[in-house]
């Protein structure tokens, strides 16, 4: 079972059910004030007034907000640089199906060159390329109106719902973090892990490997046990170590 669990990556980190309630909330009430916005504000309507990737970026700004992922820069950006090439491609590309798999594919090598990626931004360029006449006729004003505007509105109503509550820090950048005093061990990581009551875009394994490449008594980029390290050990009395040692530390000198 638990082979199978690994293979399908199925988290089983806690999450509280009042985390799980206010996640609930904040794609509702986001998504509700981003229609609101495009109607009355924007004057947008149909769909051209919201576009449906919103609905995947409301899943990583309220239920991952601490993500990066979720960043305000990688939803802004992400998007935008998506919905710019999903038109240039709708616009030059006359195959449709060609038009939709050069839109993905363009969407992430951008996202990843501007260090946006945002994974509903792929379904943005795709949007623009499969959504149909009325988003066809918007041209080049679909990166502004729906998606940049839907972009920007979505990311203030995260940062204002997320600074209600102390422990969901949105952005990222305004959490306060304390520096840890010594490498933590790997059942300190994972009790660590286990009690942020939100979810966490890393599975515990990552985490754990993360801490041991951070910490300064391992060689950069190994992961090899103490004992094999490249430098000497220290050295060892000579009533403890016995003659092989000695000829041993004869030989390294």
């Amino acid at each position: 079972m638990d082979h199978w669990r690994n293979w399908l990556g199925i988290e089983l980190s806690p999450v509280s059910t009042k985390e799980k309630l206010l996640s609930m909330l904040g794609g509702f009430l986001s998504l509700l004030a981003l229609v609101a916005i495009s109607r009355s504000v924007l004057h947008l309507s149909g769909a051209a007034a919201v576009i449906a990737s919103m609905g995947a970026s409301a899943v990583l700004l309220f239920a991952v907000p601490h993500g990066q992922l979720s960043q305000p820069w990688p939803v802004i950006a992400g998007h935008g640089f998506s919905a710019l090439i999903g038109v240039a491609c709708a616009k030059w590309i006359p195959s449709p199906e060609i038009a939709a798999a050069c839109a993905v594919g363009l969407s992430i090598g951008a996202m990843h060159q501007f260090k946006c990626i945002h994974p509903p931004g792929g379904a943005t360029g795709l949007t623009a390329v499969l959504g149909g006449q009325a988003i066809h006729d918007l041209g080049f004003r679909f990166v502004f109106q729906p998606v940049l505007a839907n972009a920007l509105a979505m990311v203030s109503i995260a940062v204002i719902f997320n600074t209600f509550f102390p422990w969901r820090r949105y952005p990222a950048f305004v959490a306060k973090r304390r520096v840890a005093k010594a490498e933590p061990s790997h059942e300190a990581v994972v009790a660590a892990l286990r009690s942020l009551d939100s979810f966490v875009d890393i599975t515990e394994d990552d985490l754990i490997r993360l801490v041991g490449l951070l910490s300064p008594t391992p060689a950069a980029g190994n992961s090899a046990p103490r004992s094999e390290r490249s430098d000497p050990p220290p050295a060892v009395p000579a009533s403890l170590s016995g003659g092989s040692a000695g000829s041993a530390a004869a030989c390294r000198d």
